[in-house]
């Protein structure tokens, strides 16, 4: 574990607690540099945040998670979470006994207003239980829309391949590294050919698009820590700041600017 995180523990206490009378908690808090170290639990769990930006991992899959978007995770599924930063943290927790009809795999999504509404609301509702028959009603439609989200294409693929894990260690270590396939697979004693096949065997797509994938994470995490869309796209290892958004857009149906955090203060709001 990077030592510059402290371990977190308090959200994840909630998604233990097993009883259909409350078929949700919701929970906030402003985290800073922390992480939950590696676990599950039987209730479900959306995470989201107003602020901030955080790390996911699920098996062989990174997602990094921006106040644009919400992450699913099923009941007893493993994950972590690292909290860069200052994050306004919010999780909602979903009973086994309320889980019928939702996603059976973990995703990010685009997360609407509306239900960023009622995770908010939800939250209102406090910990401790006793829900009224209106609060019951309000949950019953955060289910609903729940059951309703899609996945979005911002997750990364890992892999616990010896030989292609190098290379993507690599990768990530050096992002704005131009160096091609076949430099990669000189590095690791194979040829060409047979990297390119580890690639969408193990990653499930091409070298090529696997860097471009993790370009965009990389871009979306640095969006979410307010650097300059210029400043991103150098460092990223594009010779021009139009190259980059260009490639953004392609592939996400978005500008960087759509992913600079402008509705922080209006979600902050929806919680009165």
């Amino acid at each position: 574990m990077n030592s510059q995180y402290r371990t977190y523990r308090v959200a994840t206490d909630f998604g233990y607690q097993v009883d259909s009378s409350i078929p949700v908690i919701g929970y906030t808090e402003t985290v800073n540099n922390e992480m939950c170290i590696s676990h599950s639990h039987p209730r479900a769990q959306l995470i989201y945040a107003t602020r901030g930006v955080m790390n996911v991992v699920v098996g062989n899959n990174i997602w990094v998670v921006n106040p644009l978007q919400g992450l699913w995770i099923p009941s007893g599924v493993e994950h972590q979470v690292t909290f860069q930063k200052d994050v306004n943290y919010y999780s909602v927790f979903i009973d086994p006994s309320a889980i019928g009809g939702l996603p059976e795999k973990s995703f990010s999504f685009d997360i609407p207003m509306f239900l960023k509404q009622l995770v908010f609301k939800i939250i209102s509702f406090g910990t401790s239980g006793n829900l009224t028959e209106s609060q019951l009603r309000i949950i019953y439609v955060f289910l609903d829309e729940l059951a309703l989200i899609v996945p979005s294409a911002t997750f990364l693929p890992t892999t616990n391949d010896e030989r292609l894990q190098k290379v993507v260690e690599l990768l990530m270590s050096d992002v704005s590294s131009k160096q091609t396939i076949d430099y990669y697979a000189e590095l690791s004693f194979m040829s060409s050919r047979t990297l390119s096949r580890l690639f969408i065997k193990e990653l499930g797509m091409n070298f090529s698009d696997w860097r471009t994938r993790m370009k965009l994470l990389e871009a979306i995490k640095r969006l979410g820590e307010k650097q300059s869309i210029k400043e991103i796209a150098l460092d990223l290892g594009y010779e021009t700041a139009s190259a980059f958004i260009y490639m953004f857009k392609k592939h996400l149906g978005k500008t960087p600017s759509n992913y600079i955090l402008e509705d922080e203060n209006e979600s902050e709001k929806m919680i009165a």
